[in-house]
């Protein structure tokens, strides 16, 4: 069953997007590089709590 979770920006701790992920896929938390509005740079988005 997909999950949605919210991305995080590292730098600034924004939260930015949401995303939809397969928890039977995959155990560890998402990490992707994404566009932050208020850093203004491409920065690493990890998965919240």
């Amino acid at each position: 069953m997909r999950k949605k979770v919210i991305l995080a920006c590292t730098e600034c701790l924004s939260r930015n997007y949401s995303s939809y992920i397969n928890r039977t896929n995959q155990s560890e938390r998402l990490e992707v590089r994404k566009y932050c509005k208020q850093c203004g740079t491409h920065t690493l988005h990890r998965e919240t709590k």
